[in-house]
């Protein structure tokens, strides 16, 4: 064999061998990073479910998951609770998107769930994470804290939830490091005490710690509402896929973010692991940023209808049954907002009514923003 012929067997045998290597590394990474993730099966857990009226669109309930373990509060609350709680639809068209947050304070009506030690709870009316901590009871179940939270948003919404994401907060730090810290900008100063902050109002890099403070923390910050907070995660889940998509061109930090974002997610069965999670992030993707909506569920304090209660508020009616609506008709709720790309639009709501109704509660705005629009631009 000649000495060309020799080199061109050689070149072509080394190319073949590296490209063996490098297909047998990315399919052990990904079978790593699949075998981060949680994937229970509940679905004999949820028992009788809405109708699913267009198979194509997707509603997607991501909860924030944050255990109290190590805290001074881990003495009251020794379960996980359900800090985040937000509602992504995804149409069948692909064309546009909304994340819709819940008040984690929402007062609502839980169903009978599966505890953690084989029994049923009691059906109860309480605010909207004592379902998520009711299934942790007896031994931290993330499972069966989130069927349970989804039997509850299913019975009080009418929606079909396809499926399920719950992210534990620790690892959430994990992936701010990865990523050398997140930027985000506050509106107003934030310094509450013991909220771990100390920000000026503008643009911040954020590190782990003060990116958990910054999308967990409540009170001492601004008015110490749960929707000003909701604000802050929205915000923060934009800032966070911003900063990933940044650093793609760094193997390492990549790796290091899929590897904690991995460890940190627990996911129903049917989801279809990593690759179900890719499918989702292409959809998204393919969406512009202009069309993917964020807003909170209209509410109002529960202390109008019932004086003592001073901590939890209600869904206004009816606007918020009509925004469900619009979630199982695979239509925009926000399609104004859509229409007006440049000023963040409102979704106005007037009636409350959950329990109750306060004819004299004035009408309430509640801010639409896009995933392009930053929460520091009036």
């Amino acid at each position: 064999m000649s000495r060309h012929r020799k080199l061109l067997a050689w070149t072509g045998g080394s190319l073949a061998v590296l490209l063996v290597a490098v297909s047998m590394t990315g399919y052990l990474l990904v079978r790593h990073l699949n075998s981060n993730i949680a994937q229970p099966d509940i679905s004999g857990l949820l028992g009788h479910q809405p109708a699913d009226l267009h198979p194509k669109a997707e509603n997607i309930l991501v909860i924030g998951s944050d255990s109290r373990q190590g805290t001074a509060a881990a003495a009251i609350d020794t379960t996980d609770q359900s800090d985040t709680m937000m509602l992504i639809h995804i149409p069948a068209d692909r064309q546009w998107a909304e994340v819709m947050s819940i008040p984690r304070d929402s007062y609502v009506n839980i169903p009978s769930c599966l505890m953690g030690n084989g029994h049923l709870s009691s059906p109860t009316e309480f605010k909207i994470n004592e379902a998520f901590a009711l299934g942790n009871l007896y031994g931290n179940h993330t499972a069966l804290g989130a069927a349970c939270t989804i039997k509850t948003i299913e019975q009080d919404t009418g929606i079909y939830v396809n499926h399920f994401i719950v992210v534990d907060f620790t690892g959430f730090k994990n992936m701010v490091a990865a990523l050398g810290g997140v930027e985000e900008c506050s509106p107003v100063p934030l310094d509450g005490p013991g909220s771990g902050l100390d920000l000026s109002a503008g643009y911040h890099m954020l590190n782990p710690t003060e990116a958990l403070a910054y999308v967990r923390a409540r009170y001492g910050l601004g008015d110490g509402s749960d929707l000003e907070r909701i604000v802050r995660q929205q915000a923060f889940v934009t800032s966070l896929i911003s900063r990933a998509k940044s650093e793609l061109y760094n193997p390492l930090a990549i790796y290091q973010f899929l590897d904690a974002a991995t460890q940190s997610l627990t996911i129903d069965s049917q989801f279809g692991g990593l690759t179900g999670l890719y499918n989702l992030a292409q959809s998204l993707r393919s969406i512009p940023r202009s069309k993917i909506a964020f807003f909170a569920l209209p509410n109002f304090p529960r202390a109008e209808v019932v004086p003592t209660d001073t901590a939890n508020v209600l869904w206004t009616q009816p606007e918020d049954s009509e925004i469900f609506a619009s979630f199982r008709d695979d239509v925009p709720a926000s399609a104004s907002l859509f229409g007006a790309p440049a000023q963040p639009a409102k979704l106005t709501s007037g009636r409350p009514g959950k329990f109750g109704a306060s004819p004299g509660s004035p009408s309430v705005d509640i801010t639409a923003r896009t995933a392009s629009q930053s929460i520091c631009v009036a």
